[in-house]
């Protein structure tokens, strides 16, 4: 009965010992024990006001900084799980989005607190700038994650985050030197915030999660190059209003001149990139400066390289061909052998059909909004088959870009790599392979076909029959890779 009238707060992290070790079992556990531990202690805080504001974010502080390199390394891990297990993927995927959304509640909750009680406030006036840093940081994670998946990002999103860098500006600490993390480099709340502004204008829509993780390390390292500022200049390439729901968009027109409107252009930064670039090809490596958090081929780093240049060019990527708006039904396979099943007539019911509307269409491909199914299958660089309203054969295309527009729906972009794709069955040494070819065999050419990921063999020729004729193909390079495919060409030694 003491204990009802005691001040001591009966919560496990009020007491200092136990404080400790609560905080060294987390940063000794493995990444995703570690975020799920941390976010249970981060909603029990959450729910517990008998804490007063400095000491809750004392607690926040040293939670985010045991879990910290967990937390990242699980971002760094989850790419590889896209492809392998579903199931593995999902939790890691929910782990690692949820502890970023947790913490950065956390720390907007300690800012409403600041803002509400100026007694308490007083208390933690020192450590704001490490506050809107922090702050900043949680949410950039958490946009990741959420690309991870390719969105959406609500448009509120933008307005918490421009607030919070606002409120440093308004307290003299946007520019301050500080340093987040032990160990990490020094940085300010304005370059944080501007990462996240960097990040956003990189399409990130466009690139696999490695990809994205892969480009989110670059954008750490070329953030140097950009700035924010206030003044409109011709160099100027991306506005963002703070106090304003939107996020960077490309400066085709001027904005509504505002006191929040800020500009930023990543010319000096295409010119690091393509430095950098020249450099890796002539090394055959990342240079040592450069923190990935892991090794990656140069045949990984080199294409993101590329498509960062390209988002942040002074003058956006032209379209190859000429896009025609229409607004059409549009018949939807995934996988290789779905779409085998299909081709060949040998489909029993049992692969998936979905209907997706299409946008756009060009000669290189089509733009389709798409219902998504659950689970979602879409992932960048995934083998469809695409049948358009009204039309007896099947296309065959790549989806390149992923963007969720709402939690069931989406917009895709498919790159058509065939319009007169035929299912064969072929002789690979013996063993039977089901394959799609994606061109017509000439004699001497070269035609490129699809093939399970483990079917394709150096010097072993692909026998098959095909319009009443047989053809001998041996394979060269190969083209792509993706999750359950290769397309690689071949030269066709017969056809007759």
């Amino acid at each position: 009965m003491l204990g009802l009238f005691s001040n001591k707060a009966a919560h496990p992290l009020a007491d200092a010992r136990e404080a400790k070790r609560i905080l060294a079992e987390i940063a000794n556990r493995e990444p995703l024990g570690a975020v799920e531990d941390a976010g249970a202690w981060l909603e029990s805080l959450a729910g517990d006001d008998s804490f007063k504001l400095a000491q809750r974010l004392d607690l926040i502080f040293r939670l985010d900084e045991a879990v910290v390199a967990q937390a990242r390394r699980l971002g760094r891990d989850y790419p590889a799980l896209v492809d392998a297990s579903r199931a593995q993927e999902a939790r890691h995927w929910q782990a690692g989005h949820t502890h970023w959304q947790q913490l950065a509640d956390a720390y907007l909750d300690c800012m409403a607190r600041y803002s509400a009680a100026a007694k308490e406030g007083e208390a933690i006036r020192g450590q704001l700038p490490l506050l809107y840093g922090r702050l900043i940081s949680a949410l950039a994670a958490q946009l990741k994650w959420e690309q991870f998946r390719y969105g959406p990002v609500e448009r509120e999103y933008w307005k918490t985050l421009g607030g919070i860098y606002l409120a440093a500006v308004d307290a003299k600490a946007a520019q301050k030197p500080l340093q987040l993390y032990a160990g990490s480099v020094e940085t300010t709340v304005e370059a944080e915030y501007l990462k996240v502004l960097v990040f956003h204008a990189a399409s990130m829509d466009n690139l696999k999660p490695l990809g994205i993780e892969v480009a989110e390390r670059f954008i750490a390292y070329f953030l140097p190059f950009f700035s924010l500022i206030r003044e409109l200049r011709p160099e100027n390439v991306y506005w963002v209003d703070v106090a304003k729901p939107l996020p960077p968009t490309r400066l085709a027109k001027v904005p509504e001149i505002t006191p929040t409107l800020r500009f930023f252009n990543g010319t000096r930064a295409v010119e690091a990139v393509a430095k950098t670039i020249e450099q890796i090809r002539g090394e055959g490596r990342v240079p040592p400066g450069i923190n990935l958090g892991a090794q990656y081929p140069v045949d990984t780093v080199i294409p993101v390289l590329e498509h960062l240049a390209m988002c942040w060019a002074p003058k956006p990527p032209m379209r190859s061909d000429a896009r025609r708006r229409i607004h059409a039904p549009l018949r939807v396979v995934h996988g290789l052998a779905s779409v085998h099943h299909r081709l060949s007539g040998r489909g029993n019911g049992t692969e998936t059909v979905e209907s997706w509307v299409i946008d756009d269409v060009s000669l290189g491909g089509l733009g389709a909004q798409a219902t998504i199914s659950n689970p979602d299958w879409i992932r960048i660089g995934g083998l469809i088959g695409v049948q358009p309203d009204g039309g007896e054969n099947w296309l065959i295309g790549i989806v390149r870009r992923y963007v969720r527009t709402g939690q069931k729906q989406a917009s895709v972009g498919i790159q058509t790599l065939s319009k007169t794709p035929r299912a064969v069955f072929a002789d690979a040494g013996g063993l039977h392979t089901e394959a799609l070819l994606l061109d017509v065999p000439e004699v001497g050419e070269y035609a490129r076909m699809a093939l399970p990921a483990n079917a394709l063999e150096d010097k072993v020729a692909l026998v098959f029959s095909v319009n009443d004729k047989n053809a001998r193909l041996h394979p060269r390079e190969t083209l792509v890779t993706g999750p359950d495919f290769v397309i690689a060409n071949f030269f066709v030694q017969s056809y007759s």
